[in-house]
């Protein structure tokens, strides 16, 4: 039996989201401070929180922190935000950016950000950084990309556990033919790549359409030693706090340290604590493998951990539900946690694609902003799923 960490060892810096991760359903706020030397700038249509650093002379971390931004890529045309400027915006850690040599380049038809990446001599992972792409790295015929230098600093992540693996790490490719019921999120899954990675690899448009039969290239990231696996700072183009990311490489190691169950007793695990809280088990399971794959030591560069990848704010609001204290190192606490979200979730949702939506992105923001594309292609995949596992 595999020992099981203490509760206290649980780092519970968690504010930031992304995509596959497990989100509260109320929104949650940054307990950073901001700085105190700041502007107020209204975002024009078209702006992102880097050109707006560029163009006031901060930077995107002290404007992350000064507004609480838990996802840096989603403003919104007419939002207010303090922007420090001076020796506030110094003081806060520079997040990792293109360097400040670039070009510009207009998107042809065919292309996709890995080929415009390896034209310009580039990486996948500083194209998207630089452009605030989402996670499928989806670009349109004629628009203008900003190209970072080839000797430009891209986002940097060693080498993450399989659900939250970057486009950018992979060092080597296989090929894959997709069967029947297959979506592109459970093929990365299954190779330890990420959606981002087999989109721009294969050149798939907005839905990330696939057909059985269909020969695919996956890119496969280098895998870092078990004992000395870290979490990158990136994934999907968006770049977290380095509180938030040092407490994700605190509980990743404590999971590493003491040993987790494998993937088959884990999924047994869902299975069975769904239907003890009367939960649908083939919704848990689907849910679990898009997450994780089953996979206990998966921990993201926003701090979701494990098995049901819950960021510890989750988690407390999940221990309220249950009416104990949770520890989401421990493998039963976790999927508890997650199913907990999960029941809740289907009880207060219109109906099921709206719950799992909130799984992924967060009832209030699927209720305030309805599903963002990259929502909608995860309810999609986690229904699909369903039938595998039913």
């Amino acid at each position: 039996m595999p020992s099981t960490p203490r509760a206290a060892g649980l780092r519970r810096v968690g504010p930031s989201t992304g995509a596959t991760l497990v989100l509260a359903a109320a929104a949650v706020a940054t307990g950073a401070t901001p700085a105190v030397a700041d502007d107020q700038v209204t975002v024009r249509s078209g702006d992102t929180v880097s050109r707006i650093a560029a163009r006031s002379g901060s930077t995107v971390g002290a404007i992350a922190r000064a507004n609480g931004l838990a996802d840096v890529h989603r403003i919104r045309a007419g939002q207010v935000l303090t922007v420090p400027t001076g020796a506030a915006a110094a003081a806060a850690p520079a997040p990792a950016a293109p360097a400040p040599a670039a070009t510009t380049y207009t998107v042809a038809s065919g292309d996709t950000v890995g080929r415009i990446a390896a034209r310009h001599g580039t990486t996948v992972a500083a194209v998207v950084a630089a452009n605030g792409l989402d996670a499928r790295a989806f670009i349109r015929a004629g628009q203008t990309l900003t190209i970072p230098a080839a000797g430009g600093a891209a986002p940097t992540a060693a080498a993450p556990a399989p659900a939250v693996a970057a486009a950018a790490t992979a060092s080597s490719s296989t090929s894959h033919t997709v069967r029947r019921g297959e979506t592109v999120g459970s093929i990365a899954a299954r190779h330890g790549a990420s959606v981002a990675a087999v989109v721009a690899a294969n050149g798939l448009d907005a839905r990330a359409f696939i057909r059985a039969g269909q020969t695919l290239t996956v890119p496969v990231a280098a895998a870092a030693p078990a004992a000395t696996a870290t979490v990158g700072n990136t994934f999907a183009g968006r770049t977290y706090a380095p509180e938030v990311v040092a407490s994700a490489n605190a509980n990743k190691a404590a999971l590493v340290a003491a040993g987790v169950p494998s993937k088959a007793e884990m999924q047994a695990k869902v299975a069975a604590t769904a239907r003890a809280m009367g939960v649908d088990p083939a919704l848990a399971q689907a849910v679990a493998f898009q997450e994780s794959g089953f996979n206990h030591t998966a921990v993201s560069p926003a701090n979701a951990i494990g098995t049901m990848q819950v960021i510890p704010s989750s988690g407390e609001w999940a221990s309220q539900m249950v009416g104990r204290r949770l520890n989401l190192l421990v493998p039963d606490d976790n999927v508890v946690a997650g199913v907990a979200i999960l029941r809740s979730l289907v009880r207060t949702s219109p109906d099921l694609p709206s719950a799992i939506a909130g799984y992924y992105q967060g009832a209030s923001s699927v209720a305030r902003n309805g599903m963002f594309d990259d929502t909608r292609r995860y309810v999609a995949s986690v229904q699909t799923l369903m039938a595998r596992f039913a």
